[in-house]
């Protein structure tokens, strides 16, 4: 296993420490609001986080690798905060029956405490157009699920599913709204909040191109960016001057009226609104982009929508590198828990890998760090600064400070 004591080292494995970044009064409120610990003696909620975080941080592919992974040491146990390793039959028992509400709750009050300092460390490119507006990254990602053993998963004939509708916030570069229904619920329906308070910039692709939601955000003066669908009829009101030689990629900027019956029917053929069609020279393929914002420059409303890639990443990063595929229990509780649990993790690593790294590193090589020297008794600091790729030379043992503690597994 290789845990060790050095000079660098602390008291608590790199597990603990992040399981410490929740804060502790934080996490009784949760269980005291879903009373998820009356009655229970042994496997108690903050139990069952420790060990979906050990799964998540240590990509298990089962609660046998779970219990037998945290079962390697008593000190190891000890140092965890619990008082003895799970059992697989009580993990199982406990992401069936724990209400899943409580792994939610635990997220966004996380996100909440951690607000101010998310948003002061992120690294995103700001469009000086819309710098200090509130900007939503609205979409939504589909997990494959085994009908046969998912059935409440229905998808289509033989294919289960469920979809993580999700809404970013461009300022926190992290989800601040995730919910989780079956894959056939279309993307309009997914999240129940997609009008905003006034001001609020909210960006999305075509599925959620409907004109009824359109009118509403424009009652609500909201702005949203949103791609056009390809058979939807307008008229041109105004073609806008493109400046030449600059920003070849903008093809066409013009003012338009939507003059579609369902579009005259709803009433938002009386509001004139934009359309900016740009070529994606990787894709080889023009897309129009369409807006309630008239005065913006072209290149803002261009930028914005490639802004939807940040959202993509999300997603990418979260099934490569937690466990959100492979699910350690069948039912919607156990799916749902464990979801929720791989977001509070993200939250996590995306808290260290701002304000503890000093270097510049993907969350894919952090996350890789951390599972590598997750039993290890080293420093975060240590971890995420001087642990790195290379060849490390042994220094000749009289240059050498190194104590190793005799019998560490024993109990």
């Amino acid at each position: 296993m290789g845990l060790f004591r050095r000079n660098k080292n602390t008291n608590k494995p790199i597990i603990r420490q992040i399981l410490d970044l929740v804060p502790p009064w934080l996490f009784k409120s949760c269980t005291n609001t879903y009373k998820t610990d009356k009655g229970v003696s042994k496997y108690r909620t903050y139990d069952q986080f420790v060990a979906l975080t050990f799964g998540q941080l240590n990509k298990c592919q089962g609660l046998s690798d779970i219990s037998s992974d945290i079962g390697v040491s008593e000190i190891f146990i000890q140092d965890l905060g619990l008082s003895q390793s799970p059992a697989r039959s009580t993990m199982s028992d406990g992401n069936k029956n724990r209400d899943w509400h409580v792994f939610e709750s635990l997220y966004y009050r996380l996100l909440s405490h951690y607000k101010s300092v998310l948003k002061q460390h992120h690294n995103t490119h700001i469009i000086k157009e819309i710098k200090g507006k509130v900007v939503k990254l609205v979409d939504s990602s589909t997990i494959s699920l085994c009908l046969s053993m998912f059935d409440w998963a229905e998808f289509r004939t033989a294919k289960g599913g469920i979809k993580l509708h999700t809404s970013w916030d461009y300022n926190l570069m992290i989800p601040d709204v995730v919910n989780i229904t079956g894959a056939k619920v279309h993307d309009r329906y997914g999240l129940e909040q997609l009008i905003y308070p006034k001001d609020t910039i909210v960006v999305e692709d075509r599925a959620y191109f409907d004109f009824a939601l359109m009118l509403n955000r424009i009652k609500a003066e909201n702005v949203f960016v949103t791609r056009i669908k390809t058979n939807t009829l307008y008229k041109t009101v105004e073609e806008l001057e493109l400046p030449e030689n600059i920003d070849q990629n903008i093809l066409k900027d013009e003012i338009i009226q939507l003059t579609s019956a369902k579009a005259i029917e709803t009433g938002i053929s009386e509001h004139k609104l934009r359309l900016v069609h740009v070529y994606k020279e990787d894709e080889n393929k023009v897309i129009a982009v369409i807006t309630n914002q008239l005065d913006w420059e072209y290149n803002t409303i261009a930028e914005l929508y490639k802004k939807r890639w940040d959202i993509e990443l999300f997603f990418k990063a979260l099934k490569q590198n937690l466990q959100v595929k492979t699910f350690w229990g069948t039912s919607e509780n156990a799916v749902k828990s464990q979801i929720f649990v791989a977001l509070i993790n993200y939250l996590l690593l995306e808290l260290i890998k701002r304000t503890i790294s000093k270097i510049s590193v993907a969350f894919s090589n952090l996350s890789e760090k951390i599972r590598f020297c997750l039993y290890h008794y080293l420093s975060l600091d240590y971890v995420c600064n001087q642990v790195r790729e290379g060849v490390r030379k042994v220094k000749p043992p009289n240059q050498m400070k190194m104590t190793f503690e005799q019998n560490l597994f024993s109990g």
